[in-house]
């Protein structure tokens, strides 16, 4: 049963999946976090607290599993998008930037010009960069496959190991 409190918890769990350890957080509308790889807990709790304030963090992994499943199948090569509830906020600007995020293929990558572009803002790319790098749920918005102009790896919120071997895992796995 749902608690009626006006501050509804927001359930979290540790992914540990070989050498992946990573926090991950949802309220009862969704996923809404998804954290850097091997980055402490607090992490994860500062950006609640500024997103949720109030709302009391709860461990519950059995309320996370179907959210852990759907993580641990893309990271096994055997998943390529998610079905999973979101529940990610941000300001218009920046959901609009994240459902673009969420429209670039498996295995592919597109340019901040590019999602500048697709949102129908050409001259944003730099407003773009931001809002992808506060995106809150890493992996599930792919903003992994976001990379510079001229092909380069850019900047990642997970740091750019994180990025380098999510965009590998997607190059072993295109079809």
């Amino acid at each position: 049963m749902e608690s009626s409190s006006p501050n509804p918890a927001i359930y979290w769990t540790l992914l540990i999946h070989e050498d992946w350890k990573m926090h991950v957080a949802a309220t009862t509308e969704g996923l809404c976090y998804v954290g850097s790889h091997n980055k402490p807990f607090e992490e994860m709790a500062d950006w609640i607290n500024r997103r949720f304030p109030g709302r009391m963090l709860v461990q519950d992994d059995n309320k996370m599993e179907p959210y852990l499943n759907e993580l641990i199948e893309y990271l096994q090569g055997e998943r390529r998008s998610f079905s999973v509830p979101l529940d990610f906020r941000g300001t218009p600007f920046q959901v609009s930037v994240w459902n673009a995020l969420g429209r670039i293929p498996y295995g592919q990558t597109l340019s901040y010009s590019d999602i500048a572009k697709d949102i129908r803002n050409p001259s944003s790319a730099r407003a773009v960069g931001a809002a992808i790098g506060a995106n809150p749920i890493l992996i599930t918005i792919p903003c992994h496959r976001v990379i510079g102009k001229n092909g380069a790896l850019t900047g990642y919120r997970g740091g750019m190991d994180m990025k380098t071997k999510l965009l590998e895992l997607e190059r072993k796995g295109a079809w």
